[in-house]
């Protein structure tokens, strides 16, 4: 199975995890595999029955917890792709309004100009 594990909103990570057949390192992750010894238990019911039930619920929990870590990191990869875009949108905002601003800014100093000189036409 090959899904994307979250780490952080701005960090995702590839995973390969195998989930069949199960090796017994899979199950406690805790030790290290020179420090891993077999136990032998003593099932009840006999193991055949046990594993039948036990399989598929496994199996299902690892799909549903796969699910949860591409979902969450599809959610954190959009915010960062949102937070990203609003940035640029108020920069962009910001530009065009200073754009804008000094176009207004020349058409008022162009129309005193004229009228300044207009008005000294008429004096002269």
């Amino acid at each position: 199975m090959i899904y994307n594990s979250f780490k952080s909103a701005l960090t995702q990570e590839v995973t390969f995890e195998q989930l069949l057949p199960i090796h017994a390192e899979q199950l406690d992750k805790t030790k290290s595999k020179k420090d891993f010894v077999p136990i032998e238990y003593i099932f009840e019911p006999k193991k055949p029955k046990l594993l039948s039930e036990l399989l598929p619920r496994f199996i299902e929990s690892r799909l549903l917890h796969a699910l949860l870590e591409s979902k969450a990191s599809e959610i954190g990869a959009r915010m960062t792709a949102m937070d990203s875009a609003t940035k640029n949108a108020g920069d962009l905002i910001d530009k065009l309004t200073l754009q804008m601003n000094r176009a207004r800014q020349s058409a008022i100093t162009t129309e005193l100009m004229e009228i300044t000189s207009g008005a000294e036409a008429l004096k002269g």
